[in-house]
């Protein structure tokens, strides 16, 4: 089972915002806030990024600023690809909401 399967968007989102620039936590949550709506609280964000950062899919250095893996960046694809096949009627879906 790949690990984009377990937990919905916001791993998926994290390795995503990840893929673009290295980022502290309270970045990310800045980044899913954009996204969301909302900040998301820490209770939410560092519990995923302690499993990210076990699995190998991210790092984080001395001053706590994340970045994407060799591995997280094939298990982004992997979600991407997953993510494109699953919605790939995207814009019909879409057009729903407007």
């Amino acid at each position: 089972m790949r690990y984009y399967d377990m937990k919905g968007f916001l791993t998926y989102l994290i390795l995503w915002i990840l893929s673009k620039k290295k980022m502290n936590g309270a970045e990310i949550a800045k980044e899913l806030q954009k996204r969301r709506g909302t900040k998301p609280s820490p209770g939410t964000i560092y519990p995923v990024l302690k499993e990210l950062k076990e699995k190998g899919l991210i790092t984080a250095g001395k001053d706590k600023v994340y970045s994407l893996t060799r591995k997280g960046e094939k298990e982004l694809m992997s979600a991407c690809e997953f993510f494109c096949k699953t919605f790939y009627d995207m814009k019909e879906m879409f057009r729903c909401c407007r």
